[in-house]
């Protein structure tokens, strides 16, 4: 059987069920076997494009105590609430008490989402 991405998508989706919101033993341990099958027959993962180095890394960000601010330290080297505070800065400011839309720089940044 040929692992597609729809189908990685779909298993973690029901491991991630099996989850509370303090932990995430089963989507560690899913990605721990997709990783070792990965390793074991990669014929069956050429139609996905995902490395195992790639994998480790989400393992390695579900396993911190923070996951979101794990992934975030990844992408953006900040941890979450670092990053919202660069956009508020960014995006934002405040005259006589009242928060107003306002775009500082034209460069652009990396979204959140």
């Amino acid at each position: 059987m040929f692992y597609t991405k729809e189908m990685i998508h779909t298993e973690f989706k029901e491991a991630s069920k099996k989850d509370t919101k303090k932990s995430n033993k089963h989507k560690i341990a899913y990605l721990t076997a997709l990783k070792e099958d990965m390793i074991k027959s990669p014929k069956y993962f050429r139609d996905v494009k995902i490395t195992t180095d790639q994998l480790q890394n989400s393992i390695d960000c579900w396993s911190a105590p923070n996951p979101r601010d794990a992934f975030y330290m990844k992408v953006f080297n900040m941890t979450y609430a670092e990053k919202k505070a660069q956009e508020e800065l960014e995006h934002f400011t405040y005259e006589n008490g009242e928060k107003k839309e306002v775009r500082k720089s034209k460069e652009k940044t990396q979204s959140v989402h």
